[in-house]
Protein backbone atom coordinates (compact mmCIF):
# COMPACT_ATOMS: atom_id res chain seq x y z
CA UNK A 1 0.00 0.00 0.00
CA UNK A 2 1.28 3.53 -1.05
CA UNK A 3 1.05 6.47 1.43
CA UNK A 4 1.08 9.91 1.24
CA UNK A 5 3.51 11.84 3.29
CA UNK A 6 1.46 14.77 3.63
CA UNK A 7 -1.61 12.74 4.73
CA UNK A 8 0.41 11.04 6.97
CA UNK A 9 2.10 13.37 8.37
CA UNK A 10 5.51 11.95 7.74
CA UNK A 11 6.64 15.17 6.02
CA UNK A 12 5.50 18.58 5.84
CA UNK A 13 5.48 21.30 2.94
CA UNK A 14 4.99 24.75 2.57
CA UNK A 15 3.65 26.87 -0.31
CA UNK A 16 3.94 30.21 -0.96
CA UNK A 17 1.10 31.89 -2.69
CA UNK A 18 1.71 33.05 -6.10
CA UNK A 19 -0.47 36.07 -5.78
CA UNK A 20 0.23 38.04 -2.24
CA UNK A 21 3.54 35.60 -1.01
CA UNK A 22 1.72 34.56 2.11
CA UNK A 23 1.97 30.61 3.20
CA UNK A 24 -0.87 28.66 2.00
CA UNK A 25 -2.19 25.66 4.04
CA UNK A 26 -3.02 22.49 3.01
CA UNK A 27 -6.49 22.14 3.01
CA UNK A 28 -6.52 18.32 2.77
CA UNK A 29 -6.71 15.90 -0.19
CA UNK A 30 -8.67 17.28 -3.04
CA UNK A 31 -11.32 13.77 -3.44
CA UNK A 32 -12.67 15.13 0.30
CA UNK A 33 -14.55 17.98 -1.32
CA UNK A 34 -16.64 16.13 -3.92
CA UNK A 35 -19.33 14.89 -2.21
CA UNK A 36 -20.31 15.09 1.62
CA UNK A 37 -19.34 11.52 2.04
CA UNK A 38 -16.04 11.26 -0.13
CA UNK A 39 -14.26 12.24 2.98
CA UNK A 40 -15.45 9.02 4.67
CA UNK A 41 -14.71 6.85 1.71
CA UNK A 42 -11.70 4.08 1.64
CA UNK A 43 -9.22 6.36 0.05
CA UNK A 44 -7.98 3.49 -2.48
CA UNK A 45 -11.55 3.61 -3.89
CA UNK A 46 -11.37 7.38 -4.00
CA UNK A 47 -8.14 6.76 -6.06
CA UNK A 48 -10.04 5.29 -8.75
CA UNK A 49 -12.50 8.09 -9.01
CA UNK A 50 -9.83 10.40 -9.81
CA UNK A 51 -7.60 8.96 -11.87
CA UNK A 52 -4.13 10.70 -10.67
CA UNK A 53 -1.34 8.28 -12.33
CA UNK A 54 1.94 9.22 -13.99
CA UNK A 55 3.45 7.39 -16.71
CA UNK A 56 5.23 5.10 -13.95
CA UNK A 57 1.65 4.33 -13.06
CA UNK A 58 2.78 5.60 -9.38
CA UNK A 59 -0.31 6.65 -7.31
CA UNK A 60 0.19 10.96 -6.82
CA UNK A 61 -2.35 12.64 -4.09
CA UNK A 62 -3.61 15.72 -4.85
CA UNK A 63 -3.85 18.31 -2.09
CA UNK A 64 -5.87 21.45 -1.87
CA UNK A 65 -3.74 24.37 -0.47
CA UNK A 66 -5.55 27.71 0.28
CA UNK A 67 -4.03 31.09 1.17
CA UNK A 68 -5.76 32.52 4.19
CA UNK A 69 -4.92 36.11 3.18
CA UNK A 70 -6.06 36.28 -0.22
CA UNK A 71 -8.58 33.39 -0.90
CA UNK A 72 -6.74 31.76 -3.45
CA UNK A 73 -6.54 27.85 -3.93
CA UNK A 74 -3.82 25.95 -5.89
CA UNK A 75 -3.55 22.15 -6.47
CA UNK A 76 -0.35 19.82 -5.37
CA UNK A 77 0.22 16.52 -6.59
CA UNK A 78 2.59 14.71 -3.67
CA UNK A 79 4.15 11.48 -4.83
CA UNK A 80 3.06 8.58 -2.78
Amino acid sequence: MEMCPLCNGFSNKWIECPDCGSLMEDTGRLTDYLDEYSAYMEIDSMKLHDGVLDSLQQHKCVHLWHCPKCQREKLSEERE
